[in-house]
Parts: structure tokens; C-alpha cells; sequence
């Protein structure tokens, strides 16, 4: 079979269903009848393609998955194939509607065309390409609430265990190192949150007649917040696991292009690059409650609430790295306040040996689509549920890999899908795919 000539003729069809999917809002965090519609969507599309018991895979509370098989062999592997149907909300900054597809210079722009909808139509290219002849038995789980943390997934597993059971499961959430490059992704860091709550006093008062000697509670929780950073902007907490990387050929400039950094504006933190948003924690207050500037008065605030994050690196135990961040905000308490930090998620950071037959094989796929191998990169965010993946099926061979490049703004205004990619992406599993049989 002439894989490539194979996707080239599915191409089209594979374009036109990321399209349909991409016109489904699918928000899992707001919208349960969208990301409904969108399973439903996706049930759809894999029936019409040929697939084998397809089904929505339903869990008390949880947002509905999608499955579909083909069987392979009697001896052959089984690979499952995992992506997600579900999308972040569009926020602010679009040039274009967020939901309405249109291709502008080679890149397809909408939510979810590369997060991850790209990922369910690149399993469907799969799926299409071997579906008369499947040479492994391939299992494609499309989940619904990723973008919420995934907190139904261990229940998925456990509920559908022997459905999911697989001796290789290909999670295409992650990406390319850039356009034209693709990688393994085989580092991904943690996530510990909390909610910093610092109280001066039991009600506002008059910031003219008792500033002075009474504190307030904004500028208090202002000061353990700066606190959480060091002069060069790395994090001060201590005790937390740091390592460090192979830089591979990533520039500051390319870092500055690929998110606007404002002229002056310095880098935080020591060591490679690769490290510090790899293998490094970072912190960051994703949200303050406080008067807004237009609607404040003349008064001491008597209590404050930051939100902080922290990402936590390969090999940090997310508990011990909560009790550190939890403890180091506590003893940062100015003035005597009061600091109470409310604990919140705990993500387990995780790493891969990008060794194995499912990677010699996705190599020979990179090779055929890329012609060069990948490159193994880490991720700063985290993906919770690979670690659920491992536990549920220890014996399995797990690989990252996806259709998201550095510059396709995933979770942010203008997401978009390289086509060029998307379609080498295709051919590279599909071939892959038929490497694994033997």
C-alpha cells in the first residue's frame, strides 16, 4: 500500500470533518449540550468511516467519550489511540470567529482545530487508511473533558477497561517542536494550585484616617505574593526538584516572536532554556479578587484573595510540592496578617523513555512524512491523565505525539493547524501503524 498516496486522497475528507468538528463550540468547562453534540459529532464521523462497535462511553457526571475499533489480527498489538473532542472557551482577542473555520496561509484557524481536533481527525486518517486490512487492532477513544483536567478519566479506565485495554496507546495531545520538525514529547510537568487568602481586619475602613497604622490586606497579600520569586525571577520556594536539559537549538528570539515579550522585558530564571519551561517549576498568580481600579474606593481592603499556580518538574511529588509552596506563603505573612492558603489541584508530573517498538516505528513514520526522525522535547504544561494511562495499564508502551507546532496558540486567541503538518502527521501514524504488525 502507497500510504502516503492514500492520505493524499483521504486528505480532503480529513480537512472538511476537522472543519465540521471545529463548528461545534464543544466548551467542556461551560457548555454540556455543546460538548455533548460534539461526542455525538464524533460518533458520526467514525461510523460513516467503518469503524466497529461505536459508542458514546458514559460515566456519572462526566461529559461523554467516544469509541470505535477495527480488529486486527488474532497475534497482532493493540494500539489505542487517544484524543479529545472537548475545547477550551474562545476568550478575547479573535480576529476571526472562533468558530467558523478559514484557512489563511497553509494554517487552518478555530478552537480546537489543533487542540484537539486535529488529533481526532489525524487517528480518523489512521483508522481510513487501514481500514480493510487493519494490520494491528487499533482502538480509538476520543474523551470530553480534557480541558477540565480529565477528572473522569480514572473512571473511564476502570469502567472500560477491558474495551481500552491496549499494548500501545498513542495520546495525540502534545506536538511538533516546530513547523516541519516533528518530535516525541517525553516530559511533562506537574500542576499544584492554591487559593492565598490574607485577612487584616474584620471589615473596610477609611483609608485616610487609619492608613498609616492599619494594614491592608491587598498590599499584605501583595508581599507574600512577591515573595513566591527571586531577584532573577526564579521560584523561591525550596526544596522543589530542578534538572537540567539538553538545549537543542532553541533561541530567545524565537521565544520573544512566538509570544510577543514587550522590547526590555527580561527572561525569568537560570540555566537552558529547555530547562526552565521543562524541567523547572514555575509560578504564576493567574487571578486576583480585589476592587477593579474604576470601582475603588478610599478604603483598607480587610481581606484579598490571590489564585497562584505551580508547575512542578519530572520527579517532584505534587503533595510534598504543595506542603513546600503552601508553607514558604504561611511564613511570608507581613505584619502579623493572617494567610490562610485553601489547597486545589494536585497534577502528577511524568516522563517517558522515548525508547521502544512504538518508537522505532513512529520514526519510520516521521521519516517517510518529514524525512528526518523526531525530536524528543519536554512540555511546561501538564497532562494529568497520562499518569492515569500508566497506572491503568502498566505494561503499556505510552507515546505523545499530535499536530500542535509552537505557533499554533492553543488555549489562546487565532488557534490554528498547520495543513502541511496535519497531513504529514497523518501519513507519519498510518505508516507507523503498519510497522507495528512485524
Amino acid at each position: 500500500m502507497d500510504i502516503t498516496a492514500r492520505v493524499d486522497a483521504i486528505f480532503p475528507t480529513i480537512r472538511q470533518t476537522l472543519e465540521d468538528l471545529v463548528r461545534i463550540p464543544g466548551v467542556s468547562a461551560t457548555d454540556p449540550e455543546g460538548v455533548r453534540r460534539s461526542a455525538e459529532a464524533v460518533r458520526d464521523v467514525f461510523t460513516d468511516a467503518g469503524l466497529e462497535g461505536v459508542r458514546l462511553l458514559e460515566v456519572e457526571g462526566a461529559h461523554p467519550a467516544v469509541f470505535g475499533r477495527l480488529e486486527g489480527p488474532a497475534n497482532a498489538p493493540t494500539v489505542l489511540l487517544y484524543a479529545h473532542h472537548d475545547v477550551q472557551p474562545a476568550g478575547p482577542g479573535w480576529e476571526r470567529d472562533p468558530f467558523e473555520p478559514v484557512e489563511v496561509d497553509g494554517r487552518l484557524y478555530g478552537r480546537g482545530a489543533a487542540d484537539d481536533k486535529g488529533g481526532v481527525v489525524m487517528h480518523l486518517a489512521t483508522a481510513l487508511v487501514h481500514r480493510d486490512a487493519p494490520p494491528v487492532t487499533l482502538k480509538l477513544f476520543v474523551e470530553g473533558e480534557e480541558e477540565t483536567g480529565s477528572p473522569h478519566l480514572p473512571q473511564f479506565l476502570e469502567r472500560y477497561g477491558d474495551l481500552l485495554d491496549a499494548d500501545v496507546v498513542v495520546i495525540a495531545d502534545a506536538g511538533n517542536w516546530r513547523v516541519g520538525t516533528p518530535a516525541f514529547t517525553t516530559s511533562l510537568r506537574g500542576l499544584v494550585d492554591c487559593v492565598v487568602e490574607v485577612t487584616t481586619h474584620d471589615h473596610a475602613v477609611h483609608s485616610g484616617v487609619f492608613g498609616g497604622v492599619q494594614p491592608d490586606a491587598l498590599t499584605a497579600l501583595a508581599r507574600v505574593l512577591a515573595t513566591l520569586h527571586r531577584e532573577d525571577g526564579s521560584v523561591a520556594v525550596p526544596g522543589l526538584v530542578t534538572e537540567d536539559v539538553d538545549p537543542l537549538d532553541l533561541t530567545e528570539d524565537e521565544i520573544r516572536s512566538q509570544v510577543g515579550t514587550l522590547e526590555g522585558v527580561r527572561f525569568l530564571g537560570t540555566g537552558t532554556l529547555t530547562s526552565r519551561m521543562w524541567r523547572q517549576p514555575a509560578i504564576a498568580v493567574l487571578g486576583v479578587d480585589a476592587p477593579s481600579v474604576e470601582g475603588a474606593a478610599n478604603a483598607l481592603l480587610p481581606s484579598a484573595r490571590a489564585k497562584v499556580s505551580m508547575r512542578i518538574a519530572p520527579g517532584q511529588d505534587p503533595v510534598a510540592a504543595m506542603d513546600a509552596l503552601a508553607a514558604h506563603v504561611e511564613a511570608a505573612a507581613p505584619w502579623g496578617a493572617e494567610v490562610v492558603v485553601h489547597r486545589g489541584a494536585l497534577g502528577e508530573a511524568f516522563a517517558l523513555e522515548a525508547s521502544g517498538p512504538a518508537y522505532d516505528a513512529w520514526n519510520r513514520g516521521f521519516a517517510t512524512a518529514w524525512g528526518t526522525e523526531g525530536v524528543s522535547i519536554g512540555i511546561g504544561g501538564s497532562i494529568p491523565f497520562v499518569a492515569s494511562f500508566s497506572e491503568a495499564m502498566p505494561n503499556a508502551e505510552i507515546l505523545l505525539t499530535g499536530v500542535v507546532d509552537p505557533t499554533s496558540n492553543i488555549h489562546g486567541p487565532d488557534e490554528s493547524v498547520d495543513l502541511g503538518d496535519l497531513r504529514k502527521a497523518c501519513i507519519a501514524q498510518a505508516v507507523a501503524i503498519g510497522s507495528l504488525s512485524g
